[in-house]
């Protein structure tokens, strides 16, 4: 029959959503389908589609198997193919349920045509739909029904032609609580030369026309949800659409409805409709989408026993790199020593090296999606700083010479915002200076803190001082780190631990009368870093937040590469931050002929950062990486070529690179090359799009100056300050 050759787009959301509930619910499921319609490759979903139906969970109307549906209905999938993998599926009671709907489907075969005639001619609007037996037609003019006698048949007569019949119809075919709506068809009145008899036409003047009508509008959207656009407009002949987000074409949306399942932030930015038509084209109002954090229905959410964790997540960043301040050492081996720490204790750990203001914002703002109910959140940071008048503030790595808070983030601005989230603990630990910022005399004033008891503040030194970090000719440790590493796996409460750490810092000859622990905390149960996760009873809502913090820890695959010369090249991928990968090419084979060949990167998109001078080296150490060196990368018996990619974070587009293979023939002294490129994807945290704006901001606003940094001393040669005011 030729309405199961439509698309499932055809089916009505009662039905869709009935479908998408047995799906949801039946252990033959979304999934099960999904790898059903794989069978065909453009109906194959990637996985981080699957991923966005999984995070459906996560909202109290979210469904992972109406999303599912939603992209087969973009990919045009038909209804005969969807029978056939509910088929293979055995799902008996889904595919009922289609095979009625499908009987009862009503398709329009005729569409009513725009006309023009005089006044007294006659104008027949003809409609004409297939379907299940007894199907009946509406007429109607604008909004109103119309209630002639050749208003309820497939054909509306209008005769004698009047100025009254002037407008635009359209013709509703129904069948029980099944209905479908024709095209809209315009009925204009000319006088005999072709022109308009008075002004009531909507073009007047000219037989065509376009005239935007609804222009989609600007809206916050919470991450996991449907972002729904509408665009309307009148024309003759019928308008056409054409989606677009940030001036690039979305081939797919191409009707007057735009809707996207499971937004994420790659969805945010500005979206516009062209609209045209054989004569005309326009364009809409621009509508500006922001993607916020998602929001789950509080009842849903099982109360956690003393004790223990629902989740565990931590963001650690780390600056050295600044731009017009004194470059750090000790950040890089804190935060990847505190990391592997974190990770023995089931923490979820984002790992960051070197971000800007922007990617600092947007890296606490993805931070706070993956916190929840019970969620135990630490953060912390190591790198310049300052404090005034109780308030901490973190400096970014671009922030100029003279910074204030308008420059800087609000460490009590995103507690605030942590609390919102009813967090289980709140751990912050601030490995940087704590002077006042004399030139900064704005006083920040974030929103009133909530009475929670569980906020622990471990400051690496005391208030109106500095902290320092240990030079060694390697790897540089700050003083904090190199305590809190010895106490932190230990299986006490908070605050009992890091009193513990003062207390060891204390008795340190190098360390007294110059760094000494300070401990805030209003903490009145027994929580600890080494509390067990115990999920509560909706685990899916768990199991959605592991998949969305996985998803910007996902490295590229190791692969091969086969050159015509013969010679395999293998790929490696291994992370040392989140934002920092280290790749490395082998030669696994080559023929006999071949007496030398070695395979070098190049080519690599500017976004991210490449020490040139460093890149394709024999060791890891000769590539500047000091921390990866007893990972799981190939043994130094295995000839390999390394290369360190930094700021990864600030990649835009797929990362792509070239890889250029030199070899020598026995018999030849001039070396050939050869070379290929490779395109990964966007590895790591790249896929958060950090670079990006996010909303709220965090930061504070201020006008005035700070200290430089020449005025933050030192006092001895083996140590440097972390932070200036």
């Amino acid at each position: 029959m030729e309405e199961w050759k439509m698309s499932i787009g055809i089916l009505s959301d009662q039905v869709l959503n009935r479908l998408a509930k047995m799906l949801d619910n039946s252990t033959c499921g979304w999934r099960q389908l999904a790898n059903a319609v794989s069978e065909q490759p453009k109906f194959r979903c990637s996985e981080s589609e699957l991923t966005s139906c999984s995070l459906q969970v996560l909202t109290a109307t979210g469904s992972p198997g109406r999303t599912l549906l939603a992209r087969l209905a973009d990919r045009s999938c038909s209804l005969d193919f969807l029978l056939y993998c509910l088929r293979k599926m055995d799902h008996q009671e889904a595919m009922q349920l289609l095979t009625t709907s499908v009987a009862e489907l009503i398709q329009i075969t005729v569409q009513p045509q725009s006309q023009q005639s005089i006044v007294g001619g006659r104008v027949v609007l003809t409609c004409r739909a297939s379907g299940a037996p007894g199907l009946t037609y509406q007429w109607f003019k604008g909004n109103k029904e119309v209630l002639d006698e050749t208003g309820k048949t497939s054909e509306l007569v209008l005769c004698p032609l009047a100025m009254v019949h002037q407008g635009h119809y359209i013709c509703r075919v129904h069948h029980g609580e099944n209905f479908i709506f024709s095209q809209w068809a315009h009925v204009r009145l000319v006088s005999s030369a072709g022109s308009s008899p008075g002004c009531s036409s909507l073009f007047p003047g000219s037989v065509s026309g376009l005239h935007i009508i609804c222009h989609p509008q600007s809206q916050l959207v919470s991450e996991g949800n449907t972002l729904s656009l509408e665009c309307d407009a009148k024309a003759n002949p019928p308008a056409q659409y054409q989606w677009y987000h940030n001036m690039v074409p979305m081939p797919q949306h191409q009707t007057h409805s735009l809707k996207i399942p499971c937004v994420t932030t790659a969805h945010r930015g500005q979206y516009e409709c062209k609209i045209y038509n054989l004569y005309h084209e326009v364009w809409s109002n621009p509508a500006t989408i922001t993607i916020g954090p998602s929001s789950d229905d509080d009842a849903s959410w099982v109360e956690i026993h003393r004790g223990r964790a629902t989740d565990k997540v931590a963001l650690l960043i780390g600056n050295m790199n600044y731009l017009y301040h004194t470059q750090l050492c000790a950040p890089m081996a804190d935060v990847h020593e505190l990391t592997n720490l974190l990770r023995q204790l089931d923490f979820k750990v984002v790992s960051l090296l070197d971000l800007n203001w922007q990617e600092m914002h947007s890296a606490v703002t993805e931070f706070l999606l993956l916190l929840d109910k019970g969620v135990y959140g630490l953060l912390y940071f190591a790198g310049h700083g300052y404090e005034n008048y109780g308030n901490s503030f973190m400096v970014p790595i671009d922030a100029p010479a003279s910074y204030t808070s308008e420059h800087c983030l609000c460490v009590q601005n995103i507690l605030t915002r942590m609390q919102e989230k009813e967090t289980g603990l709140n751990v912050f630990l601030l490995d940087m200076c704590r002077k006042r910022n004399v030139n900064d005399d704005i006083i920040v004033q974030p929103a009133l803190l909530k009475v929670t008891a569980n906020i622990v503040f471990g400051y690496a030194t005391c208030a109106d001082a500095e902290a320092y970090e240990v030079k060694k000719e390697d790897v540089s440790n700050g003083i904090f780190i190199s305590f809190l590493k010895r106490r932190v796996c230990e299986d006490e409460k908070v605050t009992v631990m890091l009193d513990r750490v003062a207390e060891d810092m204390g008795r340190c000859r190098i360390t007294q009368g110059r760094q000494a622990l300070e401990l805030r905390s209003n903490l009145s149960e027994r929580r600890s870093l080494t509390d067990q996760i115990q999920t509560s009873d909706c685990s899916a809502a768990n199991s959605a937040r592991n998949l969305q913090w996985a998803v910007a820890h996902v490295l590229p695959e190791r692969t091969c590469l086969k050159f015509d010369c013969g010679v395999t090249v293998q790929l490696g991928f291994a992370a040392e931050f989140s934002n920092i990968m280290v790749i490395y090419t082998r030669i696994l084979d080559k023929p006999k002929d071949i007496v030398s060949c070695s395979a070098e990167f190049t080519d690599f998109p500017e976004d991210v950062d490449i020490d040139l001078k460093k890149s394709n080296q024999e060791t890891l150490l000769e590539a500047g990486s000091l921390l990866l060196i007893k990972e799981n990368l190939p043994s130094p018996e295995v000839p390999s070529l390394y290369t360190r990619i930094r700021c990864l974070q600030r990649l835009k587009k797929d990362l792509t690179f070239t890889v250029c293979l030199h070899y020598t023939y026995c018999n030849m002294d001039e070396e050939v090359e050869e070379r290929q490129s490779y395109r990964v994807g966007k590895p790591l945290v790249s896929k958060l799009n950090l670079h990006e704006p996010r909303l709220p901001h965090i930061s504070s606003t201020s006008s005035s100056l700070s200290l430089s940094v020449a005025e933050c001393s030192s006092f001895a040669e083996a140590f440097t300050s972390v932070g200036s005011a």
